[in-house]
């Protein structure tokens, strides 16, 4: 009886596993931390970028305007 029993339980612990792997979660994948300091850095970077070339382009607009 414990051979069978033995037998039975790793191909149900295989066929679990097989089964697990074909789900598919709807969990974001984990950013450590220090990733997400670097991209809120890299982020806050471009839009201090895109913020000054928004600011040029409205002093553009309105020096254009005046004359």
């Amino acid at each position: 009886m414990n051979r069978k029993k033995k037998i039975n339980q790793t191909l149900k612990s295989k066929a679990k596993k097989a089964n697990a792997k074909l789900q598919s979660s709807n969990k974001p994948k984990y950013i450590a931390k220090a990733d997400r300091e670097a991209l809120a850095a890299g982020a806050g970077i471009e839009s201090q970028t895109v913020d000054a070339t928004a600011v040029n382009a409205v002093t553009l607009d309105t020096a254009s305007i005046e004359s």
